[in-house]
């Protein structure tokens, strides 16, 4: 596809345990692609939530219609980087929007992503809150303060060439011995709002190794490797409004990892 009039944006929403933010974000998403007359679809990559989000999908699925909504769940919780990899088997747009289903990254900068990625031909789009116009709603000024600090610092190991590399940042608090629950509700947990041209989101994925939430932190660290250029939009992060971070023990260790491999490597 050549003519802007011909493209077509793919939305991924992966969910696990989402069945309140799950209708919000659909139907917000759709306001905002009905208002601005771009041609999209909704990929919800499922799972198997035990709170019966894939429930809520199927019926937001019969008030939007298939072709709107596509459902492509999956048996078990396997991680939010083959998430993507699944979602985008079945994605028929030529560009790829990659968004969090927990309201954190509100759908009405949609259409800023897609006019900022025209106006420079950009290969990846994606949001920041470092920018004039961005910021953090629902934090305090100490979990801002240290924000913005474990950005400086993930800008000064991975170079990465874009403002906002840790996305919703939570901080690891010095005290490890204040256990998992806190730990999991404090650590970085870089998600942020994307869009990539499909063909370059497919050469990254097939070259990046991390899972989890390391996976988008480390995206963008190839795309500056394999010279891909990258816009950004300044956005508002707002924390998630309904459930819990997702956030395990599991996850701390990958991430931790992921982090070190990336340094290491790039």
């Amino acid at each position: 596809m050549t003519s802007s009039q011909n493209d077509k944006y793919s939305v991924l929403l992966p969910t696990y345990e989402e069945r309140e933010n799950l209708p919000l974000i659909v139907w917000m998403i759709i306001k905002y692609f009905e208002q601005s007359e771009y041609d999209y679809e909704i990929i919800i990559i499922d799972d198997n939530s035990p709170d019966g989000t894939l429930q809520v999908a199927e019926q937001l699925q019969k008030i939007y219609g298939e072709d709107k909504i596509v459902l492509r769940p999956r048996p078990a919780k396997l991680g939010l980087g083959t998430a993507y990899i699944h979602g985008m088997k079945h994605a028929t747009g030529n560009f790829i929007i990659l968004m969090d289903a927990d309201l954190s990254h509100h759908p009405k900068f949609i259409p800023e992503f897609i006019s900022k990625q025209k106006e420079g031909n950009y290969d990846m789009v994606s949001g920041t809150r470092y920018a004039l116009g961005g910021g953090v709603y629902g934090w305090d000024l100490r979990r801002k303060l240290i924000s913005r600090c474990a950005n400086f610092l993930a800008q000064i190991l991975l170079r990465p060439g874009a403002s906002d590399l840790t996305g919703s940042f939570r901080w690891l608090p010095p005290l490890l011995s204040a256990g998992p629950a806190v730990i999991s509700s404090l650590l970085p947990l870089p998600n942020p709002c994307r869009l990539y041209k499909k063909e370059v989101l497919q050469d990254l994925i097939s070259k990046c190794v991390s899972k989890g939430y390391v996976f988008q932190m480390e995206m963008v660290v190839r795309a500056r490797e394999l010279g891909y250029s990258v816009g950004e939009v300044p956005i508002s992060f707002v924390d998630r409004v309904y459930g819990e971070s997702k956030l395990g023990g599991m996850e701390i260790v990958s991430y931790a990892k992921g982090l070190l491999q990336l340094f290491a490597t790039t």
